[in-house]
């Protein structure tokens, strides 16, 4: 690993590190210098618990190559499992500049077939999980701001295409997601204060998650750039990790291969003020020039 990149010495959190996009995104920080606090549940890809130990085979690889970090095994939609999260990365590498919350899994299925568990269990760990992560970071970084210390820390959220434009059979999951675009928006409007930057990225790649989504793409190919590759997604994240980001806050990036592009999400239409109350008779006419006038929704995903 690099004693020097754009993320040398920077102290770096990322959820459901121990495989997938995760994984990549570990290696890559400490392929920047980044010093890595690897945290994955050992689950399977709906939620159970398992006894593989995945986030220490990823530290492994780290310390082969002459990277620092350590391993975690909380469950980051626990409060308490968040905060222990947070305090392990001071407690050994002596702070914290940048969390990237990746952590979840899926349970797909139709919403007229979706059990109140399957949507519960998915909201909780995408969702909350971002929140309680986030939540105990930004308590550091608030205390050391009142403190007189610079801060200048970073938050990464994993949003999804499910999220942005809606996706069949995944109602839970892309709710999820849209809760996450919508808590980066509040999150960096809150947190800069205090010297955070908060942005998420929408990503597609080959994963556990996406077997079935993507299963016409899951094959790397003989020769040449897999678009698909794990790897594709974590420059832009490793950036936005970097001091080399202080700028760019509030921001969506959707990241695919070697394409990115800004998310642009709900922005305000033209208006039609008719001065006082409608008359509901009155709106049919209205409602059609306003989507007359608007921008076509992108189409839902498997629609």
């Amino acid at each position: 690993m690099a004693t020097e990149g754009i993320c040398a010495g920077r102290i770096v959190i990322i959820t459901g590190a121990g495989r997938g996009i995760g994984r990549a995104h570990a290696l890559a920080f400490a392929a920047e210098g980044a010093k890595v606090v690897v945290n994955d549940l050992g689950s399977t890809l709906s939620g159970e618990s398992t006894a593989e130990t995945p986030a220490e085979q990823v530290v492994s690889e780290i310390r082969a190559a002459g990277g620092e970090a350590v391993a975690n095994g909380d469950d980051v939609a626990s409060w308490e499992g968040a905060q222990r999260l947070v305090q392990q990365a001071v407690d050994t590498f002596g702070g914290l500049d940048v969390l990237v919350n990746n952590a979840g899994f899926v349970r797909d299925r139709m919403l007229v077939n979706l059990a109140e568990e399957e949507w519960d269990s998915v909201v909780r760990v995408h969702l909350k999980g971002h929140f309680a992560t986030m939540r105990h970071a930004a308590a550091y970084w608030r205390a050391e701001s009142k403190a007189g210390r610079a801060v200048d820390a970073r938050i990464i959220n994993t949003s999804s295409g499910a999220g942005l434009q809606g996706s069949v059979g995944q109602g839970n999951y892309g709710a999820a997601k849209a809760g996450i675009a919508g808590l980066t928006l509040t999150a960096a409007a809150e947190f800069g204060r205090y010297g955070v930057t908060v942005n998420a990225i929408a990503p597609s790649a080959r994963t556990r998650m996406t077997e079935t989504v993507f299963a016409d793409m899951m094959a790397a190919p003989e020769d040449g750039f897999d678009a698909m590759a794990p790897e594709n997604i974590s420059p832009i994240v490793v950036w936005l990790g970097s001091t080399e980001s202080a700028g760019v806050t509030g921001r969506m990036f959707e990241v695919e291969g070697g394409r990115l592009a800004l998310g642009e999400g709900w922005r305000h239409g033209v208006p039609v003020d008719r001065g006082a109350r409608w008359n509901p008779a009155e709106l049919g006419t209205v409602v059609s020039e306003l989507i007359a006038k608007g921008v076509t929704p992108e189409p839902v995903y498997g629609a």
